[in-house]
């Protein structure tokens, strides 16, 4: 049991060790055949982490949860972020995940859960799980975003569709007028107010983590073998090509580990194997991937 007095950055740090445990598991039993790699690594500035990746499975074609704990001095960059002038430490811990599978019936998803502290006294966590299905089928939306606001409602009845409208604006690619997939939950800055109040946002935060395997496996298990062919494998890829593009363009947490001298391998292994881009490429009227293009917007109650 967590106490106001034990919820240290270092408590913190041990839980999403072990949820990047708990993930691995579930993901490799409800997979069937791929297993992790873990790559431990050390930051030079300070800390490090475990890399674990999938290839191969029968599912899941490429995967990474990621666990680091890194401090060290804030770099400018990150200091004019939070509106700090004076030089100061950091530590950041957490946990990110990103799985891309072999079957376009079965979606791209993302999770991060993360605490961030400051020498100056300032602290908060972050996170959120995004979904980005390479074809949006609505029953699937509804089970998603409802599992999420459950877990939100558990805790405070306005985190939904705050976090949910968080997510709409921050999944979304300008330079394309499209959201990245179809949201989820996104949080950050999360400043608790004494200790009592950190407790109460650690327990969302582990709660949300907690939630990523359960929504995953169920996917695994209800769209691995649902039929597709060539051209919707070809879509997949159109699609892995956007979300290469919010990641390397739009995406805080990748600048963020670039600009601290993060481990670029880590950093980087939310791309996909393959992706494609093709020169104004259009879909074609009333069809499936036209349907799709036509749900990536902002506000779409799907709850």
């Amino acid at each position: 049991m967590i106490t106001d007095q034990t919820l240290s950055k270092e408590t913190i740090s041990q839980f999403f060790m072990d949820l990047q445990d708990r993930i691995c598991q579930s993901l490799e039993a409800a997979d069937g055949v791929g297993q992790f790699r873990t790559d431990a690594w050390e930051r030079p500035g300070g800390g490090g982490g475990r890399s674990r990746t999938i290839t191969g499975g029968a599912v899941i074609e490429k995967g990474g949860v990621g666990y680091s704990a890194v401090h060290g001095e804030a770099t400018e960059a990150t200091l004019r972020s939070l509106n700090l002038t004076e030089p100061a430490e950091f530590y950041a811990t957490g946990v990110s995940i990103v799985l891309h599978p072999h079957s376009p019936r079965v979606p791209i998803i993302h999770m991060n859960v993360r605490y961030f502290e400051m020498s100056s006294g300032h602290s908060w966590f972050g996170g959120g799980i995004d979904l980005t299905p390479h074809y949006v089928d609505d029953a699937d939306a509804r089970w998603f975003h409802q599992y999420l606001r459950t877990v939100c409602d558990r805790h405070d009845t306005a985190y939904h569709p705050r976090f949910k409208a968080w997510a709409d604006d921050y999944f979304y690619i300008p330079h394309r007028q499209e959201t990245r997939g179809i949201g989820g939950i996104f949080f950050d800055y999360l400043k608790p107010d004494n200790a009592a109040h950190k407790t109460d946002l650690f327990a969302f935060v582990q709660d949300v983590g907690n939630a990523f395997a359960p929504i995953y496996t169920h996917f695994m298990a209800n769209n691995c073998d649902l039929p597709y062919g060539e051209r919707e494998k070809q879509w997949q890829l159109l699609r892995r090509g956007r979300y290469v593009e919010f990641n390397l363009v739009w995406d805080r947490g990748t600048k963020f580990g670039l600009e601290t001298n993060g481990r670029t391998e880590s950093i980087l292994m939310s791309m996909p194997p393959q992706a494609n881009w093709i020169y104004d490429f259009h879909a074609e009227p009333a069809s499936p991937e036209a349907d799709t293009l036509s749900k990536l917007v902002k506000g779409i109650d799907w709850v």
